[in-house]
């Protein structure tokens, strides 16, 4: 049973920093790309970061690109979420997911966690 624990999130000011942890387990972490979503009090959930297999790929949302990076341990099976440079607009509880591909889009995952709330005041 593939399961992703979520930790990190918390409350921060803007411009400060929060890293992101997503512990894996139940299949081999190494054979499947990771993502990070979020998603904020009345909107759908969004695309943030998603990282290769080997971490040799990765790709951003705009919103993000240049703040926040996306890294992996295959031997720790965890992939992470570096944020730097915090917004109030990034407020929103961040998922991580596991899928197939280097995925931009929510069906292109299998499994998700339970997520972990990141609160940005300004």
């Amino acid at each position: 049973q593939v399961q992703l624990v979520e930790s990190g999130g918390g409350l921060v000011q803007a411009g400060g920093s929060l890293r992101l942890s997503c512990a894996a387990s139940g299949r081999t972490f190494s054979s499947y790309s990771m993502g990070w979503f979020r998603q904020a009090p009345g909107k759908e959930r969004e695309f943030v970061a998603a990282i290769s297999r080997s971490g040799s790929g990765t790709s951003y949302a705009d919103s993000v690109k240049g703040r926040f990076t996306i890294s992996r341990d295959n031997a720790e099976n965890t992939v992470y979420l570096q944020m730097n440079s915090l917004k109030p607009e990034d407020t929103a509880v961040y998922y991580c997911a596991q899928g197939t591909i280097l995925g931009l889009r929510r069906y292109e995952y299998d499994y998700w966690g339970q997520g972990t709330q990141v609160t940005v005041s300004s």
